[in-house]
């Protein structure tokens, strides 16, 4: 079997599995009970936060076959395509090298077309601030009033540099950096998980490092627990934890 990287091991599937944006997934679910879900999201907030983790578990919400009060199952067909990343309706594109006008053109003609699989369309964008004034201009009506069977989801580290015309037509979610205690709760049980000893100086040091992002936090301890082989024995473990403090 090959080796999955932490980040990805570990990426939140649900709202209630993302750490430390209570206040977005909270909402979001809130959304998802009540049948008031918007057709547009800008996620806004620092990197590795989880703007793309949520905007992929509100891509399941959408499509779920079997939840019923807005948690994705994670386990139907619609889910598992998804996450997998072999969902045609589901697309992410990355806004920097997508960032022209003919690359939106091509979008705002996708849309008009039904889901080929979902129940809808989710198009995933993210560093929109990179896009182009005309880029803008040309996804502008798309994401006033699209199609029904379609939602967008922006996300960006810079939403200052983005037109009022798009920001006004966009539901505004803004995450933030993760509390440094709520990480080193997250980071202990992730290394239980690992079956890796380490003592609490040694969380403090990855939290510090991770500056408050879960996903920068990942390829520090990646890089700790690489040190040392795991082995079973509980010696080679205390060995790699005392490896991981220095």
């Amino acid at each position: 079997m090959s080796y999955l990287v932490l980040a990805r091991k570990y990426r939140p599937t649900t709202f209630s599995e993302v750490v430390g944006q209570d206040h977005v997934t909270r909402t979001l679910a809130n959304a998802f009970v009540s049948g008031r879900v918007h057709h547009a999201f800008l996620f806004c907030g620092p990197r590795g936060c989880g703007k793309t983790s949520v905007a992929r578990i509100v891509g399941k919400a959408l499509n779920c076959l079997v939840s019923t009060d807005g948690a994705p199952c994670g386990t139907c067909e619609a889910c598992v395509s998804i996450q997998n990343g072999s969902a045609p309706d589901y697309q992410e594109m990355d806004g920097a090298s997508n960032r022209g006008i003919d690359a939106i053109r091509e979008l705002t003609e996708a849309v008009r077309y039904q889901p080929a699989m979902l129940k809808k369309k989710v198009y995933v964008i993210d560093e929109v601030h990179m896009l182009t004034t005309e880029a803008f201009n040309a996804l502008l009506k798309t994401l006033e009033e699209p199609p029904p069977h379609v939602t967008f989801v922006l996300a960006t580290t810079e939403p200052h540099k983005l037109p009022n015309t798009i920001l006004s037509r966009c539901q505004r979610y803004d995450f933030k950096l993760v509390p440094t205690s709520r990480l080193a709760q997250h980071l202990t049980s992730i290394f239980k998980k690992e079956e890796l000893g380490i003592d609490a100086g040694a969380i403090g040091l990855l939290v510090r490092e991770s500056g408050g992002s879960v996903r920068a936090r990942c390829p520090i301890r990646s890089s700790r627990t690489s040190v040392t082989p795991r082995s079973p024995s509980n010696t080679s473990r205390k060995s790699s934890a005392s490896r991981i403090a220095r």
